[in-house]
């Protein structure tokens, strides 16, 4: 392991996988354009140098913060997203809301699809939309906020945000969200992987890990 200046915060490491807590404001993989580069893949694979290319096997928008795993070697890469693909992994999230919710617990089914003349916006589609499945439940109320614990059934890209915003879900934006929300660019986004549940990919043993939201 090369020793480095950049931080990455390790909750777990094997030869196979690496177990992260990502901070907010840290893009998961590499973007477009110079400017993007900076990322957890990159911080990674300085640190592990015999991590494989593209070792991402799943993805936190770059103001999410929280847990995410890692393959190191191609097969671990291979079987991560395999339980990816099939729904096998259990995730959990925490992420404060503008305003009040009236129930304590639901579930919301909500069609979507990327607007290509706005990317990287999602937006509600019932026709064309792929659909996003997520359990929520109350979990506090302050100062205009509201606690919300997200377990989601599906992967959609942005998921949870358009959830939260969208009239059809909760009707309230997650804080500090800048697409769906009245967040500026460049805020810190309320919103946190809190758990993180599959099968080891060589012993094929459940691991999980855990991370308190920082809010």
């Amino acid at each position: 392991m090369k020793n480095n200046t950049v931080s990455v915060e390790i909750l777990y490491q094997d030869t196979d996988i690496v177990v992260i807590n990502k901070p907010g404001g840290l893009l998961a993989v590499p973007g477009r354009g110079p400017d993007k580069q900076d990322c957890v893949t990159a911080r990674l694979q300085q640190l592990f140098e015999q991590m494989i290319v593209q070792p991402a096997v799943h993805r936190l928008d770059m103001y999410t913060s929280g847990v995410m795993v890692y393959a190191i070697t191609a097969q671990a890469h291979r079987t991560l997203s395999m339980q990816f693909e099939k729904r096998q992994v259990k995730k959990r999230y925490v992420a404060l809301l503008e305003g009040s919710i009236n129930n304590d617990r639901g579930e919301i089914h909500l069609p979507f699809r990327l607007d290509p003349k706005n990317r990287p916006l999602q937006i509600y589609d019932p026709q064309k939309g792929k659909m996003g499945v997520t359990l929520w439940e109350k979990i506090g109320h302050k100062e205009g906020t509201t606690r919300i614990a997200f377990t989601p059934l599906t992967g959609r890209t942005h998921q949870l945000r358009i959830h939260s915003a969208h009239p059809l879900g909760l009707g309230s934006p997650i804080v500090g969200d800048s697409l769906y929300g009245s967040g500026k660019d460049g805020e810190k986004m309320f919103l946190h992987a809190t758990y993180l549940r599959f099968s080891h990919p060589t012993t094929n043993q459940p691991v999980e890990f855990h991370s308190p939201a920082p809010f």
